[in-house]
């Protein structure tokens, strides 16, 4: 079996391998002590959130963004990842851990080993568009709870492997804490973010060809015409809806920019953190998004 355990292990899983999907944690006990005039509380600090995380798509800036924001919030790192290419031998590194990159084609004999180590890990996926499908369907398969930040794919058919597996799933077209069309040139896919505001746009009334969307990939553009700060040329996400009134006669205009790629990556660890509690209590609710996580004040 691949071992993947550090020197200092973790204290022993709150719950039985996850590819039963079953199990509940124990709710923390307050102790109190009887004193002959008064009765004192005795209550234990909470204890800092650990478990263990691996994050798919390590090699990409992004997946190494959310790996560094992981190990900075206090979480365990499970030292593997992959990659859409077999015959590798490399390694990420990541803080003080050396992250092993595996091809495809180990993913599945992998991940169980991952899972007989470690039955309380939680997967942050951040791969490719095309990749999507085929890694929610493993993680259903094996039963891994999985934070899907990776947009693209078929949308439908990836709720509909959560929902058919009754595995635990939070998926968001959005991760950052503070935002609910240009990007980097190496972005592959339409943005996520756009198509789900202007989801919510067509809720209320308006109209939208989704062919109209303007994508600016080309750097100099992304200088000149939009104004992204040249360091974050290559990590940035800004978007601009103009609605106009079919008279011409009152237009709206809604823009929202983010530099760098922290906000996703912390936001992403926020996520995992949502969902590893939503297991751990064995909740009946098995597929959430970032609404969840910022209704219930789950953002640090």
């Amino acid at each position: 079996m691949l071992s993947l355990r550090p020197p200092c292990t973790l204290s022993p899983a709150p719950w039985p391998r996850r590819r039963t999907l079953h199990g509940a944690a124990g709710t923390p006990q307050r102790v109190s002590a009887a004193a002959p005039s008064a009765i004192v509380e005795a209550v234990s600090p909470p204890a800092r959130l650990s478990f263990p995380i691996l994050v798919n798509g390590c090699t990409g800036k992004m997946g190494l963004s959310v790996a560094e924001a992981a190990t900075s919030s206090g979480l365990h790192l499970v030292p593997i990842s992959f990659s859409s290419r077999d015959m590798l031998d490399r390694t990420v590194r990541v803080g003080h851990t050396d992250v092993r990159i595996y091809g495809p084609s180990a993913r599945e004999d992998v991940l169980s080993s991952v899972i007989d180590e470690f039955p309380d890990v939680v997967v942050v996926d951040y791969t490719a568009p095309d990749s999507v499908n085929a890694n929610a369907e493993l993680y259903c398969k094996l039963g891994l709870p999985f934070v899907m930040g990776t947009t693209g794919g078929d949308r439908q058919l990836l709720y509909k492997s959560v929902q058919d597996s009754n595995n635990y799933a939070l998926i968001s077209p959005q991760m950052g804490k503070q935002v609910l069309e240009s990007h980097q040139a190496g972005k592959l896919d339409i943005s996520g973010t756009a198509k789900a505001v202007i989801a919510c746009f067509e809720k209320l009334g308006v109209s939208y060809d989704m062919n109209r969307m303007v994508k600016i990939r080309d750097p100099e553009q992304q200088l000149e015409m939009v104004g992204v700060p040249e360091e974050h040329i290559e990590g940035h996400a800004f978007h601009l809806y103009h609605l106009t009134s079919p008279d011409d006669s009152v237009s709206f205009e809604f823009q929202h920019n983010v530099c760098g790629r922290s906000i996703y990556a912390e936001g992403s660890v926020d996520a995992a953190m949502f969902l590893h509690r939503k297991v751990r209590s064995n909740d009946s609710k098995r597929i959430y998004d970032m609404i969840d996580v910022l209704r219930e004040g789950s953002m640090r």
